[in-house]
């Protein structure tokens, strides 16, 4: 069964309230990163994402999680008012194992993963061996603040 990997991050209400409800109600979990608390990067003044990974095992191609990541943020009500703005649930498809998509509204593997600590972080206690096959060092501050 191909891996996928997801990452989750939420910056408004009750944050990890919504990252354990989304992931509860995600397909075909296998594994969930520790959870890390992160400064935002870009957009406007906002408070401190928490973010993780998780990993699934499934048939699901990339342009099918998209949906489920779609559904995912509606159920949290997220509202997109401006690029890299606050949001209760930010749901990404990162990697899917055997799969490359380039449209315009999915890339796959995710065109920033690599350059981002807060996806990279996570990603490695899940796939190390992913993570290894990239040595562009990812940028930004993160702290492991436990389980999910």
């Amino acid at each position: 069964m191909p891996r996928a990997f997801l990452g989750l991050g939420s910056n408004l209400g009750d944050r990890r309230a919504l990252l354990r409800d989304a992931v509860a109600n995600l397909p075909d979990v296998v594994a969930v990163s520790p959870l890390f608390e992160t400064d935002p990067i870009g957009g406007p003044d906002q408070g401190a994402f928490l973010n993780l990974v998780v990993q699934l095992e499934t048939d699901l191609d990339a342009r099918a999680l998209l949906g489920v990541c779609q559904e995912r943020e509606a159920a949290a009500e997220r509202v997109r008012k401006e690029r890299w703005g606050p949001r209760t649930l930010d749901v990404d498809v990162l990697w899917v194992d055997g799969e490359t998509v380039d449209t315009d509204d999915l890339i796959v593997p995710h065109p920033r993963m690599r350059d981002r600590a807060f996806v990279m972080v996570p990603l490695a206690t899940l796939a190390p061996d992913l993570v290894a096959e990239w040595h562009d060092p990812a940028t930004g501050e993160v702290r492991n603040v436990g389980e999910l």
